[in-house]
């Protein structure tokens, strides 16, 4: 079977149900809508889910979000404030506990720099519990953050990074940021994924570096992703899907015709389409043009939902004032 770039869970369990049309085993699957935004949950059970999935045993939960361009305030909050839900049962923390929080990706490159830009709009809070304890509410949770760039600018494994800030301040969770990479063009930075098995950085392109979970770090890791670019043999495969579709519509049933393009195998075009891209371009991958306005909706978007989580005893506004 063709590779098809997806780091998310909810594409994992499509691929498998368009091979079968038998229940996936070792995975449990709901679904439920908060606030008109579609939220899946996969949770992989055991070893024979982690076979069928391609993934680490865990929960995957997926936010379908409304298209970010041209948000307005208001939308955003609404978002941040349904992802602070879904995220929020996963972060079990008393207040005193320490959350840093991991900004993965490449500040230089807008698709890459989502981890980056969701760290300037985080309320940190580590430093002000160690010096200034009695000026701050008491309900307020130590948070620190770090955005430790990529292998190809510091030299260093991300993965060594952070595990060596782990070993030195001893946070109780570490959440991670990172862009991912999708296999359908209407998921691109309108999909939030979030997991508790960590994170490889760089996986969806083809990039995969140390892995950064609680099995590598010994404390628990929240995984936040949002696809942030396809592969352009996946572009070419959908358009010659929609392409086929339009001619099988028009074709007579049961003609020779008509057979031989239901027949067609969507792994078999996607393998012939990367051999005649590859001499071309390589291995590319694809963002929409207004990705810098997008990125910077979405990161506002994730940081207040994780402000919002980790500070459960604050309202939004008081955190605002923080990070204003």
């Amino acid at each position: 079977m063709v590779s098809v770039r997806t780091d998310l869970a909810v594409e994992a369990k499509e691929l498998y149900e368009e091979k079968s049309s038998n229940k996936i085993p070792g995975v449990e699957v709901s679904e439920h809508v908060d606030s008109n935004i579609k939220i899946t949950d996969v949770t992989i059970v055991d070893e024979s889910g982690e076979r069928a999935m391609n993934k680490p045993k865990g929960t995957y939960i997926t936010l379908d979000i409304p298209e970010v361009s041209g948000y307005d305030e208001e939308t955003m909050e609404d978002v941040s404030r349904v992802l602070a839900k879904a995220l929020s049962p996963l972060i079990n923390l008393d207040e005193n506990m320490t959350a840093m929080v991991v900004g993965l990706g490449n500040w230089n490159i807008t698709p890459d720099a989502l981890g980056p830009k969701v760290i300037e709009k985080l309320m940190i809070t580590r430093h002000l519990k160690q010096l200034i304890p009695d000026q701050i509410d008491e309900g307020i949770r130590p948070v620190c953050a770090m955005a430790p760039g990529v292998l190809g600018l510091t030299g260093i494994e991300t993965g060594e990074i952070i595990k060596s800030v782990t070993e030195k301040i001893k946070p109780n969770l570490i959440i991670c940021i990172d862009a991912l990479a999708s296999r359908r063009l209407e998921r691109i930075n309108r999909t939030i994924q979030i997991g508790n098995t960590g994170i490889s950085p760089g996986s969806g392109v083809g990039n995969k570096r140390m892995e950064i979970s609680e099995r590598a770090l010994g404390i628990p890791v929240i995984a936040i992703g949002v696809p942030t670019v396809v592969d352009a043999a996946t572009i070419a495969n959908d358009t010659i899907d929609i392409v086929l579709d339009a001619v099988i519509n028009q074709a007579t049933k049961g003609s020779g015709f008509y057979d031989m393009l239901r027949s067609l195998d969507r792994n078999e075009k996607q393998k012939m389409i990367e051999e005649v891209l590859n001499p071309y371009v390589g291995n590319l991958m694809v963002t929409p043009k207004e990705v810098d306005s997008v990125i910077d909706s979405v990161s506002k978007i994730i940081s207040t939902g994780i402000n919002i989580a980790l500070q459960p005893a604050l309202e939004l506004k008081q955190i605002n004032n923080y990070i204003m």
